[in-house]
């Protein structure tokens, strides 16, 4: 028997049928550009307003003091706007923080990924994570009312330090690294695994010449935001940092106070002519466009290291 009239109808579409249903997929695929681009255009929008208030300061101070001078006194006269010593305060507790959390953060997610057992390890990766719920005032006042008095003991002349802050700002980090790191490790698949215990290697073997480095490029993104996480941070810097203009002698002597782009923004916005567009109000927004240059640049050095793992994977 033949196909009844009724069925043979209902597959052909009319032009009106035809035309909602290629405008519905327009308006679809519209929307969806629409809101994933909310992002990016933010992001843009940002840097836009940003540099439009960075680039007076160049204009009228130039760059030389400003990234080679260490006389950083906005408020006197004659003033002078050498940030090198708050540059180098930036660096000194991003690079503590990131010698902190990136250790123990990739420890812990190998431990998360293949040494516990699974009902520990749903027990234990929530605590891990809500570290990162803890508001960062509150690790401000840990750092300033408990830490500083522990390094005072230990022999340290404040306790206000660049120390103090890369410890507690790799804390903060943490959660970001053995989420992402655990996350790239998972990825890897059993079969990599399966194949190494299969020719003999132990499971230390495995994890540190097979596994980890099948997840490097997810392990070093984890890295990286990690340490744009410990730049970005404001509260915690600017409590226990000691907010001293200064670079430490020799520049890598934690013990010393410092002070980081992130504190020198919070704390001078306030004081700052925000009428007259004074250049000690430019002068920060030039700080706030290196930073937002800085993590720019993290981000494609991840995305390039990313594409370059995925190359090596597909045999290119």
């Amino acid at each position: 028997m033949g196909t009844p009239r009724s069925s043979r109808q209902s597959l052909v579409m009319s032009a009106r049928a035809n035309l909602a249903a290629a405008l519905s997929r327009w308006l679809g695929n519209g929307l969806l550009l629409a809101i994933t681009s909310v992002a990016a255009i933010g992001v843009l929008f940002i840097l836009f307003f940003i540099a439009r208030d960075a680039v007076p300061f160049f204009q009228l101070r130039g760059f030389k003091e400003f990234f080679t001078s260490t006389h950083w006194y906005p408020s006197q006269e004659p003033v002078e706007f050498g940030a090198l010593s708050i540059f180098v305060g930036s660096g000194l507790v991003t690079l503590g923080a990131a010698l902190v959390a990136a250790p123990l953060g990739v420890a812990a997610a190998l431990c998360l990924s293949d040494v516990l057992p699974f009902g520990v390890r749903q027990a234990v990766k929530p605590v891990i994570e809500m570290l990162a719920a803890i508001p960062s005032v509150a690790y401000g006042f840990f750092a300033l009312v408990v830490f500083a008095p522990w390094l005072q003991r230990l022999g340290a002349i404040t306790g206000t330090n660049a120390l103090n802050v890369s410890i507690i700002l790799g804390i903060m980090a943490l959660p970001t690294v053995v989420s992402v790191s655990e996350d790239a490790l998972q990825a890897v698949g059993r079969e990599l695994r399966e194949g190494s215990y299969a020719l003999g290697a132990t499971r230390a073997e495995t994890l540190l010449r097979t596994i980890v480095p099948a997840a490097s490029s997810g392990i070093l993104a984890a890295v990286l935001l990690g340490i744009m996480r410990a730049l970005g941070e404001t509260m915690v810097v600017w409590m226990a940092s000691g907010n001293a203009a200064q670079i430490p002698d020799p520049w890598f002597n934690f013990l010393e106070p410092v002070r980081t782009l992130t504190a020198t923004i919070a704390g001078d916005m306030g004081e700052a002519d925000h009428v007259t567009g004074s250049a000690r109000y430019h002068v920060l927004f030039a700080m706030g466009l290196c930073l937002l240059l800085f993590c720019f640049a993290c981000n494609l050095i991840s995305e390039w290291v990313v594409s370059i793992q995925r190359r090596k994977l597909k045999g290119e």
